[in-house]
């Protein structure tokens, strides 16, 4: 079955191309295009897209509100956001994150790296650029007052789901996790979900948030 993909961008040209590259991979058909967030909500609830590509900066309403909405349980099913942005820098980044993006990719990126990440989030993963992922972990180590962490949430964590948490905030792979523990990479999915499930987190995205906003990782630490 086809992935059903939503573009989101206020500039018809960056739809248009998007559009006619998508179209000719296989496995993905584009159901319909927004040039702002009120307008993909409405797509949205039309179209029931699997993957929506949101842009950030649009006017009426911006690319972090219309995530938020989408993700809020509102619309069921909920599709999953993919924000792509031309600033990596780009001070809506984080409020993106937390608004429930499952991924931020930049507009330059590589086509094929476009369309693995349309693939890695319709799967249910999350995915993070390198450069947002060290952009992350820089805003984090600016700050002096990391929140306490819920002692009692973190007290059900293994010493492994523990370790595990503090890798995937340093931004590593299930596969680059496994070879660090020396385990299988089924071990490790195991061990992620076992760690969002009692943090009560969504996805990988919001585990990395959560690591630094609550200091179990200290930017600069190679874990």
């Amino acid at each position: 079955m086809s992935i059903r993909v939503l573009i989101v961008d206020d500039q018809e040209l960056v739809r248009i191309g998007f559009r006619l590259f998508l179209e000719t991979q296989p496995g993905l058909v584009v159901v319909g295009e927004a040039g702002d967030g009120e307008e993909a909500i409405e797509r949205v609830r039309e179209l029931r897209p699997d993957v929506v590509l949101m842009d950030i900066r649009m006017p009426t309403m911006d690319g972090v509100e219309a995530t938020a909405k989408l993700t809020s349980g509102a619309i069921e099913p909920a599709p999953r956001v993919l924000v792509l942005t031309t600033f990596d820098l780009d001070e809506y980044v984080f409020g993106a994150l937390r608004a429930g993006a499952a991924g931020f990719l930049l507009k330059d990126a590589p086509r094929e790296r476009l369309i693995e990440a349309i693939r890695v989030v319709h799967s249910g993963e999350a995915l993070l650029s390198p450069s947002i992922t060290r952009r992350l972990i820089e805003d984090f180590a600016a700050r002096s007052d990391p929140i306490e962490p819920p002692a009692a949430v973190l007290a059900e964590l293994t010493p492994r789901e523990r370790e595990v948490l503090v890798l995937v905030a340093h931004g590593l792979s299930n596969a680059e996790i496994a070879a660090r523990l020396v385990v299988t990479e089924a071990t490790v999915k195991s061990h992620v979900g076992a760690v969002l499930l009692k943090l009560g987190l969504r996805d990988r995205v919001q585990a990395v948030v959560f690591a630094y906003e609550h200091g179990i990782v200290v930017a600069g630490e190679t874990g």
